[in-house]
């Protein structure tokens, strides 16, 4: 379940009656009511933190002009003094007054001034004034310029292409020149036409170009096309296979070496191997016709495409090319799911008598998965014997049974080798396989030997899960994996020779490597990483080992992206203060992603927050080197225009476990006391994720109309089961979706309710997909809390989610019964004391819209009335279609307008 793919900084005072963390109970509601809380700090700087006071209307009327561009109020010290509707006073009194008056506005700006200083972000600035309206979250006004560089490893390391003016150009970072690789205006099809291109790859030999036409989407990462193969020099375009319409090309790309050409086409595994029109595509699977619905080879089907590989192909060439490894599905025995679509235009007033189905296998809990089986054929032993003689199944010994058998990775190695991770269903035992294929192999020798165990009895070590990713990264030695440590905390490990067992450990330590390897150069390995902070990304280095010794070490990283260290002219890698209160007074708090290039001689550097993203391109062991990408000085001078919320990153505890959270106050808010505000919990929650970060999210980020526009205080909570804080933290979780998860909120409900400067009438909770399902266990649990609960597209059993994903935390229906009560809306009675809006798309094909009907069933029969509900035809999983998605916020900001009104409010003394 992903949606489109989120400090440990105080002491935080524990509550009285924390649950003993090893018990696991039987209800959500353990908490005694009316237990003491102490405040946490929610200040990073040296010295106590004032806020300057809020300007908000005293006197405004809840339920008149709350989206409406405000006046102005009177100030408050002005009103409260009832200075301006006395009709007469003596005139030695009001001197007196306005004196004293001025005096106080002197000293309490001076007193403002000084506490805005203290704000630990990257340097003071007088706030903006103009007012964040929904439509400049929603068009671009906040966006983020962000450039999507494209390696060309064919053409050497540090070249990347860009289109230009109808012509594909190849930049060289090494030379410092730009050349014309293709003219568009060549690639035509038979007819003359030219070719609207939505995808291309050049070959290794940079003779052709493979170009992608008549796109259609299917899945999140899965689409269809019509493919042709393009010269360059001789500007001739030929089909790859005789287009067809619609579409039936899933997926096509070049071996590494050579100018061959894997593709699928009507769910069937061919390659090409030569690249020229006289050459007749080599067929290597041959699916009968009545099985072409249930059969994939070389991609996968919908439940693997979308929790296992999140790619649209599982096929892998060789390093010389000469083998081509793929797994094949068989989905005959998974049951069907069929949903309508009402209207499959883009035009809302179409009317269609009758509707279209999308039929799709979808594998539930308990029921069947498809079968997958892994094959390599020799490529180069198709002329003299033929496919069927060239192509091996891969077994080994302990092999799982069919039906219980996820396969997570396939990846080369070596020439000859390759390695295959297989684990159960329930993800807590599994096998690491090691394969010598040599040449000329024939079927039934592909006989692999399990060198890595997996799971509690293995690597893992614990009753955790076994994480699906794809991170092996092979090199001369043999391999690179991330694998967790003892500790339970990702790090590099070496595996050398690429058959060895055991980890040799490159990192350690109670941080966590993310994002796999990023890259690997002559004499270092990169990659990104916690170590900062859980909430932070970095880019660090550790030496590439030379020799197998069995005595390496792990060594402190190089902090190769310390802000203080990345000053450049042209970047503002210091840009106007957002108003964010950072970690600790530290002022090296950032966001980074990398992209390097196939030799690791550049990378991309991606600063994504705290404040205004900037992106440069760095040349590895040369500070000197300086490419801009983009400064987004624009942004700068937008968001100093506009009021910012002041964002506050820290810590509290639930059960004694640390856990992450940030809270977005309204700009110039008061924390006296005074004035009281109403408080958003977002939540997304799913294990492993992570919504506390410091990225910059303003475009199309609805928290922050809600902060800056409607004067509410918007808090995430990243709870237990969440990720990158080791696996201890995830491990919660594990056979209880839910439960923890549910408590962590409630109980950060329960302290913000405790602060002075927030209306404890007006706590409420919202979140999407698994955030959604959290926000219903808030409504089920009942604990008094939370007055408002919103849901977009939640689970509501997980019964009703794929088998994959859900298993892999619940295990079987039939194994842990109780848990999928317990983790499911099960208990309605309590939404008849919380205010409930429920939406989702028809169309959804991940969480599918019978959740949300089996809720409202559930309501209708325990008589729960007063709840909002909005469907949104033919939307998917991101409620994007005809408008939706806009829509949807507006529907949200109704409701929040309707229960609760504008924050702010001054109470009346």
């Amino acid at each position: 379940m992903r949606l489109s793919e989120y400090h440990t900084l105080s002491q935080q005072t524990e509550t009285e009656d924390d649950v003993d963390s090893d018990t696991i109970a039987p209800s959500v509601f353990s908490t005694k009511s009316g237990k003491s809380i102490v405040k946490p700090p929610t200040y990073y700087g040296e010295g106590s933190f004032d806020a300057a006071s809020s300007d908000s209307s005293a006197a405004s009327e809840e339920e008149e002009g709350l989206l409406a561009m405000e006046k102005p109020p009177m100030s408050p010290g002005l009103a409260e003094s009832g200075f301006g509707n006395e009709k007469k006073k003596r005139p030695s009194s009001l001197r007196f007054l306005i004196i004293t008056i001025l005096v106080l506005l002197f000293l309490s700006g001076i007193i403002g001034l000084i506490a805005a200083r203290t704000y630990v972000g990257t340097g003071y600035r007088i706030p903006g004034t103009k007012k964040v309206t929904m439509d400049h979250i929603f068009n671009g006004t906040f966006r983020a310029i962000e450039t999507s560089v494209e390696w060309v490893p064919e053409a050497g390391d540090g070249v990347f292409s860009i289109n230009d003016g109808g012509f594909i150009k190849l930049v060289d970072l090494k030379s410092n020149q730009t050349r014309v690789l293709v003219n568009l205006q060549d690639v035509k099809d038979s007819n003359g036409n030219q070719i609207a291109i939505a995808d291309w790859k050049v070959s290794p030999d940079m003779k052709d170009i493979l170009v992608k036409t008549d796109y259609v989407k299917q899945w999140r990462w899965s689409s269809y096309g019509n493919y042709y193969i393009h010269n360059i020099e001789a500007k001739i375009t030929f089909p790859l296979i005789l287009p067809t319409h619609p579409p039936k090309t899933a997926f096509a790309t070049w071996s590494p070496t050579g100018d061959s050409v894997a593709f699928v086409h009507d769910n069937d595994l061919y390659v090409l191997m030569q690249a020229d029109a006289a050459t007749e595509p080599v067929r290597i699977t041959n699916t009968p016709v009545e099985a072409k619905s249930t059969y994939f080879n070389g991609v996968p089907d919908w439940v693997c495409e979308e929790e296992i590989f999140s790619a649209p192909s599982a096929l892998w060439f060789s390093p010389t090319s000469t083998k081509l490894a793929f797994l094949s599905f068989n989905e005959s025995a998974v049951d069907e799911y069929v949903f309508p679509i009402y209207n499959p235009t883009e035009n809302s007033y179409v009317v269609n008598p009758y509707t279209k189905e999308v039929r799709m296998r979808y594998p539930k809990p308990g029921y069947a998965n498809p079968i997958v089986n892994v094959y390599v054929v020799d490529l180069n032993a198709i002329p003299g014997g033929g496919v069927e003689e060239a192509t091996v199944e891969l077994t080994w010994e302990g092999r799982k049974e069919q039906d219980n058998s996820v396969i997570q990775e396939v990846a080369w190695v070596g020439d000859d080798e390759l390695i295959v991770k297989e684990v159960n269903r329930n993800a807590d035992d599994g096998s690491v396989v090691y394969f010598n294929i040599a040449t000329g192999s024939r079927k039934g020798e592909g006989q692999g030997l399990v060198v890595r165990k997996l799971g509690k009895y293995g690597e893992e070590g614990d009753d955790g899960w076994i994480e699906s990713a794809q991170n092996i990264y092979p090199i001369s030695l043999g391999y690179l994996d991330i694998v967790p440590t003892p500790e339970g905390y990702n790090h590099i490990a070496l595996f050398s020779p690429s058959n060895s067992s055991e980890p040799r450990w490159l990192t350690k330590g109670e941080w966590e490597v993310t994002s796999g390897i990023k890259g690997v150069g002559a004499a270092d390995i990169y990659f990104e990483a916690t170590k900062e902070s859980s909430i932070e990304r970095h880019l660090y280095s550790v030496p590439l080992p030379t020799s197998r010794s069995t005595d390496i070490q792990p060594t402190e990283p190089k902090w190769l992206s310390k802000p203080s260290t990345l000053i450049n002219p042209n970047v503002p890698v210091v840009s106007p203060d957002l108003n964010a209160e950072l970690s600790g007074g530290k002022e090296e708090q950032a966001y980074f992603s990398t992209d390097f290039s196939p030799e690791a001689g550049f990378y991309v550097l991606s600063y994504a927050g705290p404040n205004v993203p900037w992106q440069r391109i760095v040349k590895t062991g040369d500070e000197a080197f300086d490419f801009v990408l983009s400064s987004n000085q624009h942004l700068v001078n937008v968001t100093n225009e506009y009021e910012m919320p002041t964002v506050i990153y820290d810590t509290i505890k639930s059960d004694g476990v640390e856990m992450n959270v940030k809270e977005m106050r309204p700009p110039r808010m008061d924390d006296s006391g005074r004035t009281k505000y109403p408080v958003l919990f977002h939540v997304y929650g799913g294990p492993g994720s992570q919504q506390v970060n410091a990225r910059f999210s303003m475009n199309r980020d609805w928290h922050y109309y809600l902060t800056c526009g409607l004067g509410y205080i918007v808090v995430v909570l990243d709870g237990r089961g969440t990720g990158f804080k080791g696996r201890k933290m995830r491990n919660w979780v594990k056979g209880n979706l839910g439960f923890f998860e549910t408590k962590d909120q409630i109980e950060g409900g329960r302290l913000w309710a405790s602060k002075t400067y927030v209306d404890n009438r007006k706590i409420g909770i919202w979140g999407w997909s698994y955030g959604g399902f959290m926000a219903s266990k808030v409504a089920e649990a009942d604990q008094g809390v939370h007055s408002l609960s919103m849901a977009v597209a939640p689970v509501t059993s997980w019964r009703l989610y794929d088998s994959i994903y859900t298993e892999r935390y619940m295990n079987l229906p039939d194994v842990n019964p109780g848990g999928y009560i317990n983790a499911s809306i099960s208990n309605v009675t309590g939404f008849h004391n919380i205010d409930y809006l429920l939406a989702h798309g028809s169309g959804d094909d991940n969480v599918h819209y019978a959740n949300s009907a089996h809720l409202m069933d559930m309501l209708t029969r325990e008589e729960v009335r007063g709840w909002r509900f909005r469907m949104f035809t033919d939307s998917d999983h991101s409620i994007q279609k005809r408008g939706a998605y806009r829509e949807l916020y507006e529907f949200l900001t109704e409701f929040l307008v309707e229960k609760w009104g504008k924050g702010g409010r001054r109470r009346a003394w």
